[in-house]
């Protein structure tokens, strides 16, 4: 059975200051989206969801989609505030969306398969896209058997401030905790660096591994994510800034015994548009890769 690619391409973009999901950053006018999903189609994904916000739907038909006709099916699921489990009622000042793992649940009822998670503004490498379809055509006979691609912290930074990474710990291959960090930086001696709860700061090695949102499931996590978003709401439905994450859920179905996590090894380098001042270097190195011969011109 093929995977199938999601795509979470419902963000903000308020760092950015605009719709990076759209933005033209190859020298075809290719978006980072573009080298995803081609390159999860050389990986051997057979079908593309994209979960977006219904405020820029045309757009993103227009702009995207259209791109990938006769080259794989694609399926668009939505995210929105008000996307609530019955008896639950979004507060009238909530702005901020629900967090990653409510987008993964938007594709409940278009993924039937095992299938990857990925950010729509983030180039992940071939290699990336490689090992984690390998790991999801395998059988899966039993609930809570995910993967995840673990990328070194120091191969995902940026020059130009902080950004969100699950720190991850292992144990024989195994994740055994994942806790986002949601401001890691470097510091004035390059030392990468994030403050803990205790508003202390930690240093990370550079090898420590993290979570770049390439996460693999099969469609049970839907069933757990569900039931774990109800909980979550009960604590924080009137908290306006809390989110659902990924790791959050993940490391409670861990600690539960419910899933074990086998991360995948990537010297994949990370790169991205977190703030506008990255764009130019990510135009460079799209350029530099298709001068290379790794991606055609154009690329679809």
């Amino acid at each position: 059975m093929q995977p199938t690619l999601f795509v979470l391409a419902a963000g903000m973009g308020s760092r950015y200051g605009g719709l990076k999901q759209l933005d033209p950053l190859g020298p075809n006018g290719e978006t980072i989206m573009d080298y995803s999903i081609y390159d999860a189609i050389q990986a051997g994904f057979g079908k593309i969801v994209f979960v977006i916000r219904h405020d820029f739907e045309q757009d993103f038909r227009d702009k995207v989609l259209k791109k990938y006709e006769g080259h794989v099916p694609v399926e668009v699921v939505f995210q929105s505030t008000d996307a609530l489990p019955d008896g639950y009622t979004c507060p009238a000042d909530r702005t901020k969306p629900w967090g990653t793992n409510h987008a993964v649940l938007m594709g409940k009822d278009a993924i039937k398969e095992p299938f990857a998670v990925i950010n729509a503004d983030d180039f992940y490498g071939r290699d990336a896209f490689r090992v984690i379809a390998e790991e999801l055509k395998r059988p899966h006979d039993r609930k809570g058997d995910y993967c995840m691609v673990g990328f070194r912290v120091g191969n995902t930074m940026t020059e130009n401030g902080s950004v969100a990474r699950g720190v991850c710990e292992t144990k024989d291959g195994q994740l055994t905790k994942v806790v986002e960090r949601t401001a890691i930086s470097y510091d004035p001696e390059h030392r990468i660096v994030f403050t803990d709860e205790n508003g202390q700061e930690q240093v990370l090695d550079p090898m420590t591994p993290v979570s770049m949102n390439l996460w693999g499931f099969t469609p049970d996590y839907f069933d757990f994510s569900e039931r774990e978003f109800v909980k979550f709401l009960d604590k924080d439905l009137n908290t306006p800034k809390a989110e659902f994450f990924i790791p959050l859920c993940i490391d409670t179905l861990i600690n539960s015994g419910e899933a074990t996590v086998k991360v995948l090894d990537t010297d994949s380098r990370w790169f991205g548009v977190t703030y506008a001042a990255d764009r130019p270097g990510v135009v460079e190195k799209f350029a530099e890769l298709h001068a290379s011969g790794l991606y055609p011109t154009p690329l679809f």
